[in-house]
């Protein structure tokens, strides 16, 4: 699909919806663990929010699975017009009214290969109904997704949403951008469609050292980590929550603060300078780092 201007234009990731057959445990791994903090419940659909009052996270009950992910667009953006022109591109757009905490509109549309994405326009912030604790993680950070052909899933959201390509790591990971952070979104070759990982974000190196502890405190093993990588030069460890899916912290993210100067924020770690977008191929690609662990199956390639 090629247009001349992208239909939406993709700002900032705001939340996550998963379903989970044990939406309880999920809540609790959430709130002890990763440390958002419980916004209220609606029907059967969990709410839960970061410290800084943003929804993160949806939760809801069914067969574990990612349903659905929330970019915010900007309020010029003429709604109604953005629905008629996603239904125009056949992208079953619905538009629904104070659907969440903080949310007033939202409109939805299914990509290509059927995952749900959600337009926000405006929020208001969500405090939750307790004190947070744990982690406190700052925000929820990208949402990697396995696709069958990583090159049209970029061209879609490239050309449809105005995502930008930030690396490749050869022909089938693709690490692509909405702001000026290095990704929010990514997408991995695989057989099909479906959760790679989710990310959330921690404030520095002095709070990844207690991620680790808190891990090993609730008997979760780091499967990957801590590791600087190549793509994007963050710091990252990755685990499993109770409903197996991969769950990485991270801190210190490239960005490009400047689109048209077209390289990221130089850092003592890179290895290009400046440091541009680029394909990574062959191993090495880490700066520092063990390789992932056996039971780490999406980056043991």
């Amino acid at each position: 699909m090629t247009t001349q201007a992208p239909i939406a234009r993709f700002t900032r990731l705001r939340h996550a919806s998963f379903a989970s057959p044990d939406p309880e445990r999920l809540l609790d791994y959430y709130r002890a663990v990763i440390g958002l903090g419980l916004v209220g419940r609606d029907g059967n659909r969990i709410f839960l929010a970061n410290d800084a009052e943003q929804l993160s996270l949806v939760i809801e009950s069914g067969d574990a699975a990612l349903t659905s992910i929330a970019f915010e667009i900007s309020p010029d953006v003429q709604i109604e017009a953005l629905g008629a022109a996603l239904k125009q591109a056949d992208l079953r757009p619905e538009l629904q009214s104070d659907p969440l905490p903080g949310v007033s509109r939202l409109l939805s549309f299914r990509d290509p290969e059927g995952t749900r994405f959600e337009l926000i326009q405006g929020w208001t912030p969500t405090p939750a109904q307790e004190r947070i604790g744990a982690l406190a993680v700052t925000k929820l950070g990208h949402v990697a997704l396995r696709t069958p052909d990583p090159r049209a899933a970029s061209e879609f959201f490239a050309n449809a949403m105005g995502l930008r390509v930030s690396d490749w790591i050869e022909d089938r990971f693709v690490f692509m951008r909405s702001g000026y952070e290095h990704h929010t979104l990514n997408f991995a070759r695989a057989p099909g469609r479906g959760l790679h990982h989710v990310a959330f974000e921690l404030r520095g190196p002095t709070h990844m050292q207690q991620g680790c502890d808190h891990l090993a405190r609730h008997k979760l093993p780091v499967l990957w980590g801590p590791v600087r990588h190549g793509p994007g030069h963050n710091t990252a460890i990755y685990h499993r929550n109770p409903d197996g899916h991969l769950v990485e912290l991270f801190h210190d993210l490239d960005r490009m603060t400047d689109e048209e100067l077209g390289y990221f924020e130089p850092r003592p770690w890179h290895r290009d300078r400046p440091q541009r977008p680029k394909i990574w191929v062959g191993l090495p690609r880490d700066v520092w780092g063990m390789p992932p662990s056996p039971e780490c199956t999406e980056f043991a390639r």
